[in-house]
């Protein structure tokens, strides 16, 4: 009979079962705490930020004027109160028309053209309810075959760039891990990418963490994916079919001068 491994006297866990036990805590608190202080670092330094534009209001009006100390946070509500109040002017024809007034003044600057419409353009970009950029997430066979990665729709080329294509062309942002800040923009037939049911947000947060986080299952997620051959051009159109005519050719040469010999030898 085979001896059995000594156990511990009273069941209790060894070192190994100790440690085991230590490093499963400390997961589980990194797990718990590692959120919760960049939420806080996060919304601290957003809030700081916006803190800096009671600024704008007269020394006499200040928190710490009326109330004899500082309010953190009034900058920030401040803040809001500003853009709602600029949004609600911009509503109406007399703001709208202030406002192109100021853009015609904005645009006849050198530098601060260039970076007011890019700015401006952007920001309409992502936040414009009418836009259809940055609303869906996709597979993309790229940076070669085979190798799927995950990119946002960020429109749909026109101009030059369609004219000289024959297939109808997609605008895709392919993210960097783990900063989606920067990436690659690529431009690729609709017919060659795979539309996901994932939301924007959850395409972001999977690259952000470098494909830990995967979305759940949606309802109708578990339908068939296209396969590769349907979403890239066929062996005839991209020179398969010259191959085949080649072999061919050389069969046939192949036979005609057999045919020769016989004759010869006749």
């Amino acid at each position: 009979m085979s001896e059995q491994p000594e156990t511990p006297e009273g069941g209790k866990p060894g070192k190994g079962g100790r440690f085991l036990t230590l490093r499963r805590w400390l997961i589980a608190g990194i797990l718990v705490w590692a959120p919760l202080a960049v939420t806080f670092w996060v919304v601290n330094a957003l809030i700081s930020f916006m803190d800096k534009s009671i600024v704008l209001l007269p020394p006499s009006y200040r928190p710490e004027a009326l109330i004899g100390f500082e309010l953190p946070g009034m900058g920030a509500f401040f803040a809001v109160v500003i853009v709602l109040l600029t949004g609600a002017l911009v509503a109406n024809i007399l703001g709208r028309s202030l406002i192109h007034a100021w853009e015609r003044l904005l645009n006849r600057i050198p530098l601060v053209r260039s970076i007011y419409s890019s700015v401006k353009q952007v920001v309409e970009t992502f936040v414009s309810q009418d836009s259809r950029s940055f609303r869906k997430v996709v597979l993309v066979e790229y940076p070669r075959r085979n190798a799927w990665s995950i990119a946002f729709v960020s429109g749909e080329p026109i101009g030059e760039v369609q004219d000289r294509t024959d297939d109808h062309l997609i605008t895709l942002f392919v993210p960097t891990a783990p900063n989606p800040t920067s990436g690659f923009v690529i431009m690729v037939p609709r017919s060659e990418v795979i539309e996901l049911e994932m939301t924007v947000e959850e395409g972001f947060r999977m690259v952000v963490s470098l494909g830990v986080v995967v979305p759940p299952r949606r309802g109708n997620a578990g339908r068939e994916v296209p396969p590769v051959a349907e979403t890239w051009p066929s062996a005839d159109a991209t020179g398969g079919g010259d191959s085949a005519t080649q072999a061919q050719d050389s069969r046939n040469s192949a036979s005609n001068a057999e045919t020769g010999s016989g004759r010869e030898k006749k």
